[in-house]
């Protein structure tokens, strides 16, 4: 018994001598490290970097006037308005019948032969005039860039009206595939012309729209504005992209049901469409009046 308690005895200093040798050893490292400024002892923590808020105002309305044309289809143009109000999460499309008249500079004149003798530009000049608004850009696509738009977009539901031929449908929703969207806004017999088919148009876009996933298209949307914008004719640039793409990314994240489509009243005269000046004004009141934050 007086042997185990001999080697306990022993061991007690033992552990306390090797304790006291690591504070000891540990204090003087720490006090040359500190002395040739390897450790800052009075050094505070760092400020966490403030986080980046960008707030969505009536300044990221935009206004796009998309043209479709191909020439190998049997039906004019199409063109098409897109009001975009990012901070009410809204968007609005609005097909102009491409047989639209109107007076600029006192000469009659049709949304289609400006477009054919002037351009994209002369289409925007005849739509400012008639709606008295300021269109920002304009895109022109052709089928394959319209086709790869509905692609991005993901198709639609729609009801087709029976007698549009080569879609076998009763008048009930039916899904079409981007090539079947593009032979249905381009079909040039619709009853009731060119005005029908103008807002036509616009449905189905408005409702390709509300039926797609916005936050699988605000994830993709810088990889899809390269994509598209390569494949149109547009002014629209990378710095215009740039300025709006945080608001257009907010409203595909958190909007519902954010599209709509507007109908332009009018009357068909003969080869001619006269738009109704109370729904132009009715429009222009509800899309472009002047916004207070």
């Amino acid at each position: 018994m007086s042997k185990k308690h001999k080697t306990g005895s022993i061991a007690i200093p033992y552990l306390v001598t090797v304790f006291i040798g690591i504070l000891v050893i540990g204090g003087a490292s720490f006090f040359l490290l500190k002395h040739f400024g390897i450790i800052d002892g009075e050094k505070e923590l760092s400020e966490p970097t403030p986080r980046q808020v960008t707030t969505t105002t009536y300044e990221d309305n935009h206004t796009i006037l998309f043209i479709l044309d191909e020439p190998d289809q049997k039906c004019s143009a199409t063109f098409m308005l897109m009001r975009s109000i990012p901070k009410d999460k809204k968007l609005v499309f609005a097909g102009v019948p491409a047989n639209t008249i109107t007076v600029i500079d006192g000469q009659q004149a049709s949304l289609k032969e400006s477009y054919t003798n002037g351009g994209e530009s002369a289409a925007v000049s005849f739509i400012n005039t008639l709606f008295e608004i300021e269109i920002d850009r304009y895109m022109k696509l052709d089928s394959a860039s319209f086709i790869k738009v509905c692609d991005i977009l993901g198709g639609v539901t729609y009801a087709v009206p029976e007698e549009v031929e080569g879609f076998g449908s009763d008048g009930t929703g039916q899904f079409l595939n981007a090539e079947q969207i593009d032979r249905f806004v381009t079909y040039p017999f619709f009853e009731n012309g060119e005005s029908q088919r103008a807002y036509t148009a616009s449905a189905v876009i408005s409702d390709m729209v509300n039926q797609s996933d916005g936050v699988r298209l605000a994830d993709s949307l810088d990889n899809s504005f390269n994509t598209v914008v390569n494949m149109t004719n547009t002014n629209i640039t990378a710095v215009d992209y740039k300025k709006r793409k945080v608001a257009v990314k907010n409203m595909l994240e958190r909007g519902s049901s954010i599209s709509s489509f507007f109908i332009i009243d009018g009357t068909n005269s003969e080869e001619d469409f006269i738009p109704n000046k109370a729904t132009i004004a009715d429009f222009k009141d509800r899309f472009f009046k002047e916004q207070s934050e």
